[in-house]
């Protein structure tokens, strides 16, 4: 792949109950000509290996990348940990976008899939650190979508718009 034909990679990022995995399907029907994944479900065959997931994740999307297509990833990744994958260099850019839930919303959501409690608060946590760092660690500036009482074609619609700044 040439320099000049590099493209980039959107994360869409979030603590768990954020709705990442929600948002996929309508994300597929308003822009089909991305490739749009949830890194989560290679975990049946490759367990909790975050780092070989992020590696397999880029991989893939490189691959795509070398069809001329883009691929968003809906899944909790760090740009530092993405930073050490072998295909980063690859991309014009990783850009971050962070959709975040009132706590109440996370904990409900979270309850239904029956999380402890203290995995719950960790996300939490996780959470309100996202929205602190989202203008001091993302190039550009993190920006976060509210899904707690938003429709999810309105979250879709949001991401892409979002997406087409950059792509």
């Amino acid at each position: 792949m040439t320099i000049e034909s590099k493209v980039p990679l959107f994360i869409v990022t979030g603590a768990s109950g954020s709705g990442k995995t929600y948002v996929i399907k309508e994300l597929r029907r308003m822009m089909p000509d991305f490739d749009i994944f949830d890194p989560d479900n290679l975990v049946e065959f490759i367990g909790h290996d975050w780092e070989k997931m992020r590696n397999i994740w880029l991989r893939v999307a490189l691959n795509i990348a070398q069809s001329g297509r883009m691929t968003i990833i809906c899944g909790t990744m760090m740009p530092w940990d993405i930073e050490k994958c072998a295909d980063v260099p690859f991309f014009k850019h990783v850009y971050y976008l962070n959709l975040h839930c009132d706590e109440e919303t996370r904990e409900k959501r979270l309850h239904l899939r029956g999380w402890p409690e203290e995995e719950i608060q960790n996300h939490i946590n996780f959470a309100k650190r996202l929205l602190e760092i989202a203008d001091e660690v993302y190039n550009p500036p993190m920006p976060t979508i509210d899904t707690t009482d938003t429709d999810v074609t309105e979250v879709a619609s949001q991401i892409k718009d979002w997406v087409q700044q950059y792509a």
